[in-house]
């Protein structure tokens, strides 16, 4: 056969190759990936999946999968576990095959808050029902491996160990321990009276003022929620009888929280101090995504945990506070105390006996100041001559008519704006806080006055003014009348204080009743309510002194 003859052929033979290898992959493609107008199908009903789970909303993926009960419940977990800000799901590579199925992937970003972020990548499957396309349901859709009746869930973590609150001597005060809540859960209690009764006599030998009658009225107002009736110390748990796991509907559930190192110290310091140190705890408090499988320990999937805060120095004088306690207790009316460093204007320590808990008196409230200060007030009106600037300027100098925010003292809500400036301050009009009576004894024994502070390193925010100098012509008037109250006035009967200077005043029979003394570097006040306040506040300031 001739060369050109045998080149044809070769080359019509190659060409029917190509066509028969063409029309099997065509074959091939029929048989595997469709069309794009199937495509388009399936990617919007991936995308109504992803778009559901993104707005956290359950339900409605659990409707898009082919087990919508069990997608919905394991959603509901995950979702409800996670608490995240914000969900965002991407479809990817969606493959479509001819025999009605379908695979994909998902990357699911999680958004905690700043710099809080978990991603996951997971693959899934989908098929065409009569319905519509449905992804077909698998735990791993949400994580990979994920068993049946698992789910994700973000948590706090925290730095250790805790700060602890350090006193005036650099000595820890307070510090985080563990406690055990003592917990009823309404829906396993078949009989609330007899469970009420069962758990106070449990608990008896260590918290005897928590009654039936007390049990029973915190589940009514609970309205069916689980409550926890108190917490112990470890070491409390130890002095009861039974165990309080052993009553019908009632769980010791180990928690841990900020408690005063000697439970002598009863203080409304440290519910304002609990305050800031879980402000400072939440600053440094990290996170971490969990996979949680059922009867297995969580598997850490991701999250991020800085540095521990150092312990936080404050003020506070252990020994002061007994005294204080001891105090407030010398009347049955109500009694608080206050005692300021005179040098620094920081808060040493603060007490209130029952009738002034009762009362909710405050160390940061306003109440009128009778005429305790009606020295200090004449002396002010006197040197202003009437201008309402002066007025304001040389009560701010004496630490008066400001606003103090103390971090770990004002309490949330708490007041701590200036009150509204006056032409001139009398006794009708005014109102002071313990605080601000603190600050004002402060700064006659400074010269000038200081923002009160508790915590070393948090600085008070001051408002309707400044801290500054003393004015002579209002300083000099008011130590005198403090020395006069104490060699001839109300607080001259008072004994064991050398160098005592003090205002002593009432605001009628009914009080209040104040006192504001220096005396050893300190400086001590003493507010009560109901009548005879101004005595029974001299009471207490004599307990004082005797004590320390």
């Amino acid at each position: 056969m001739k060369s050109g003859v045998w080149a044809r052929l070769t080359v019509t033979r190659w060409m029917l190759i190509v066509v028969v290898a063409l029309t099997a992959a065509t074959s091939v493609a029929a048989c595997g990936i469709l069309g794009s107008n199937k495509e388009s199908e399936l990617s919007a009903a991936l995308h109504r999946f992803a778009d559901a789970i993104g707005a956290q909303d359950a339900t409605k993926a659990g409707s898009l999968t082919s087990a919508p009960a069990q997608a919905t419940d394991a959603y509901t977990s995950t979702l409800t576990s996670m608490r995240a800000q914000k969900v965002q799901v991407t479809v990817q590579d969606p493959v479509e095959y001819s025999d009605g199925s379908a695979n994909f992937s998902l990357t699911t970003s999680w958004q905690f808050g700043k710099d809080r972020t978990f991603t996951i990548g997971t693959k899934g499957s989908a098929r065409k029902l009569s319905a519509g396309w449905r992804v077909q349901w698998d735990p791993s859709l949400i994580a990979d491996g994920l068993p049946p009746g698992g789910y994700l869930r973000q948590v706090r973590t925290d730095a250790r160990p805790a700060p602890a609150l350090l006193s005036s001597t650099r000595q820890p005060w307070m510090s985080l321990q563990p406690v055990n809540d003592i917990v009823v859960d309404p829906a396993r209690v078949k009989n609330p009276a007899a469970t009420a009764s069962a758990l106070a006599a449990t608990l008896k030998p260590i918290a005897p003022l928590i009654t039936t009658s007390t049990i029973r009225s915190q589940l009514d107002m609970a309205q069916g929620k689980p409550v926890t009736v108190v917490s112990l110390r470890d070491s409390d748990m130890t002095v009861l009888d039974s165990d309080p796991d052993d009553v019908t509907g009632v769980s010791v559930v180990k928690n841990s929280d900020l408690l005063v190192i000697d439970r002598r110290i009863n203080t409304p310091l440290t519910a304002t101090a609990t305050d800031y140190w879980q402000t400072v705890r939440d600053a440094t408090s990290g996170w971490e995504v969990q996979r949680v499988d059922p009867g297995r320990r969580p598997i850490r999937l991701d999250g991020a945990q800085g540095p521990a805060a150092k312990s936080l120095s404050t003020s506070f004088d252990p020994n002061a506070q007994l005294t204080l306690g001891d105090s407030v207790v010398e009347v049955a009316q109500a009694a608080s105390m206050l005692v300021l460093d005179a040098k620094t204007g920081g808060v040493v320590a603060a007490a209130q006996n029952t009738a002034a808990q009762n009362e909710k008196v405050t160390i940061t409230d306003r109440y009128t100041p009778g005429t305790t200060l009606d020295p200090v007030f004449a002396a002010v009106n006197a040197a202003a001559g009437g201008n309402k600037d002066k007025t304001r300027q040389l009560a701010n100098g004496l630490g008066l008519e400001l606003g103090y925010m103390v971090p770990g003292l004002t309490p949330k809500g708490g007041q701590g704006a200036a009150p509204a400036s006056q032409v001139s301050l009398d006794s009708a009009s005014s109102r002071v806080s313990m605080l601000e009576m603190g600050a004002f004894g402060a700064a006659v024994a400074r010269g000038d006055a200081v923002a009160p502070t508790f915590f070393g390193t948090a600085p008070t925010v001051v408002s309707g003014g400044k801290v500054g100098a003393a004015d002579p012509s209002v300083l000099n008037p008011v130590r005198a009348a403090m020395a006069k109250t104490v060699a001839t006035g109300d607080a001259s009967d008072l004994t064991g204080a050398p160098g005592l200077n003090a205002l002593v005043g009432t605001n009628g029979p009914q009080g209040p009743g104040w006192f504001v003394g220096l005396q050893g570097g300190k400086v001590v006040v003493v507010y009560c309510t109901g009548a005879k306040s101004g005595t029974a506040a001299l009471q207490v300031a004599q307990k004082y002194f005797r004590t320390m």
